[in-house]
């Protein structure tokens, strides 16, 4: 069963910590100097929330968590159909998990990853700039690989 991704870059780790554990009524699965995670089955979301070098303040990024390799291969097929560029970033170490991932930006720049987490690491992971995908993004956020960014329509 596939599972919302939300990340949100946030200025006091500490507080944001308290805050959504008070509104999840629930303490985070996994806590880091700089990153903090819940994986909550009402609603089911994989939820994130960092600080420091690699987050921006807001929604970074959204994704598509999966179970297994059929559920990513079935995912990686709608980014295709969507028609628009995909990254296929393949294995990589993000926010402290080994994972497989790829991503793509909607339309309006909004940054989506889909990806099966493959295990725990012991580091944060490289965060090459989300830029590079996506206008809207901070050029030094999270973990999005560096691609050439998707050609600009004409405007008005």
């Amino acid at each position: 069963m596939k599972r919302m991704h939300v990340h949100v870059g946030v200025t006091d780790l500490d507080r944001s910590i308290a805050f959504y554990s008070k509104l999840f009524d629930a303490e985070p699965s996994v806590t880091k100097p700089d990153y903090a995670k819940w994986m909550l089955e009402d609603p089911r979301v994989n939820f994130a929330i960092s600080s420091g070098n690699h987050a921006a303040t807001g929604i970074e990024h959204l994704g598509i968590q999966v179970e297994d390799g059929d559920e990513l291969v079935e995912v990686y097929g709608r980014l295709k159909a969507a028609d628009r560029p995909v990254l296929e970033e393949g294995a990589t170490t993000c926010c402290y998990a080994k994972s497989e991932k790829s991503w793509i930006a909607d339309p309006d720049g909004v940054v989506w990853e889909a990806f099966l987490t493959e295990g725990e690491a012991t580091v944060y992971g490289d965060s090459p700039a989300l830029s590079a995908l996506s206008d809207t993004a901070r050029p030094d956020a999270c973990c999005a690989p560096q691609i050439a960014p998707a050609p600009k329509s004409a405007c008005c």
